[in-house]
């Protein structure tokens, strides 16, 4: 069973166990399992065993290492890691050259001795919910293999829910930390909008790029972030004092029973009677989708000129129709942007966090991607951003968090399956999120087993390891 970053941290800082033993068991772990869930695209194992052993050096030494010394992680192929090709899930960037530096955020996460491991499967050019990668096969739930992981990041909440790696990264322009997490019972984090620095990561709409980390529990979500942001949240409230309040209206539409149950068992704990709505929340996801259009397409335009054929079907189409929208709705959104902007920074003048659900239920099977809207089915890969895309607009920080399992006996299959919620606050109050998530874990009302159980059977796929 793989053990918390922290915990593998301080095994490595007090001599229990070398980097190297801990990135070897990692490499078999991803070797044994990762045939199954597809999440793992390319293993970096020579230059994690490099970095191992310089640790190792160092240690014995008497040097001081970082608190994540010789944690494995993971990183989504949109991230520029040294010594390899960026190919943002797709083979259009397949031949570019290898990059000379990693990017910012992953060389914070090595200064803090985090190793990264290997690069993760996702929607071609994060451009879905669902990393259904043409190329690269489709990455599988670890909670049930059968189902869709949420993406577009949904390699990286796979290797943390598989236990592959305790902590991974990730991107999220309307929803691609949050859906995987909530999917695959994992805890993810987008930061305030320009917190984190998106340098050597492959842009996908400008206007609403953030990118945040995966893990397993709390205390490793804040470690990572932690380590990604350069520099300790040191101004953690009491979770006590803060305001908090539930997202109503369009965040209560199409739940399933037992999401409704467990945001129901939040607010009760919390004490929280007042319910507050986003105003024109659908507006905002139509803006969303526009912007992200108009910007995807635009950054893509001289290659679909030229390569079309190269691309995914379903990225290439989306893509293309983005690319020939016309200046005036794409001017509308940003004005619709920017006034929802305004309105839900100032709901925060009368509360510090604010309570939704990540999607609407459990993670869509891959034989059937699609999830209930309006008594409808629609296509999940469209759709599982039905509440995650309204708040992108803001730019705030929000933490997807996995409700704890039923713990009734006799639950389905289905009911045990992870169900995610998303605590939002003002820009630049990470803080407060990590307060209300840690009392709500330590009062066992969020957080979901990791590792998921060995797979039951392998799937047919192809992981591209190499």
């Amino acid at each position: 069973m793989m053990t918390t970053a922290a915990a593998q941290a301080n095994a490595v800082r007090f001599g229990v166990r070398t980097a190297r033993e801990t990135i070897e068991a990692a490499i078999e772990t991803i070797e044994i399992r990762d045939s199954a869930y597809v999440s793992v695209t390319r293993l970096l194992a020579e230059r994690a065993r490099r970095m191992a052993d310089a640790i190792d050096i160092r240690i014995a030494r008497g040097e001081q290492v970082g608190p994540l010394a010789g944690v494995p992680f993971g990183v989504k192929d949109l991230f520029d890691v040294a010594g390899e090709v960026t190919t943002a899930g797709s083979v259009v960037l397949a031949s570019d050259p290898p990059k000379e530096d990693d990017a910012i955020v992953v060389r914070r996460l090595i200064a803090a001795g985090a190793i990264p491991l290997a690069l993760l499967n996702m929607d071609e050019f994060a451009y879905g919910f669902a990393t259904e990668n043409a190329h690269y096969g489709v990455t599988r739930n670890p909670r049930d293999t059968d189902r869709l992981a949420g993406g577009s990041s949904g390699g990286s909440a796979a290797a943390v829910a598989g236990g592959l790696v305790p902590i991974a990264i990730g991107s999220d322009t309307n929803g691609s930390i949050r859906v995987p997490a909530s999917l695959c019972g994992v805890w993810g984090l987008r930061p305030t909008q320009g917190r984190l620095p998106l340098g050597g990561v492959y842009p996908f709409a400008a206007s609403l790029d953030v990118v945040g980390p995966f893990a397993g529990d709390v205390g490793d979500l804040k470690l990572a972030f932690e380590a990604m942001d350069g520099r300790s949240l040191s101004d953690i409230p009491d979770a006590g004092g803060l305001r908090v309040a539930r997202l109503g209206g369009w965040f209560e539409q199409d739940l399933v029973p037992a999401l409704r149950e467990g945001l129901d068992r939040l607010t009760g704990f919390l004490g929280i009677s007042r319910i507050v709505e986003l105003p024109e929340a659908a507006r905002a996801r139509a803006a969303s989708f526009v912007i992200t259009a108009a910007e995807g397409g635009s950054l893509h335009l001289p290659r679909l000129r030229t390569r079309p054929m190269d691309y995914d079907p379903a990225t290439r189409d989306r893509l293309m129709a983005g690319a020939m929208l016309p200046a005036a709705p794409v001017i509308r959104a940003h004005r619709i942007r920017n006034w929802f902007r305004e309105q839900v920074h100032a709901l925060f003048e009368h509360v510090d966090v604010l309570i939704a659900p990540a999607t609407v239920g459990p993670a869509p099977r891959i034989d059937q991607p699609t999830i209930m809207v309006g008594g409808k089915p629609v296509s999940a890969r469209a759709n599982l951003g039905l509440f995650t895309q309204p708040l992108s607009l803001a730019g705030m920080p929000i933490l997807a968090a996995p409700l704890a399992p039923p713990a009734h006996e006799g639950a389905s299959a289905e009911e045990q399956l992870p169900l995610g919620v998303q605590l939002i606050a003002a820009p630049g109050k990470e803080a407060s999120l990590f307060a209300v998530a840690t009392a709500l874990s330590q009062a066992g009302l969020l957080g979901f087993p990791t590792p998921a159980p060995a797979p039951v059977h392998m799937s047919s796929s192809n992981s591209g390891n190499s």
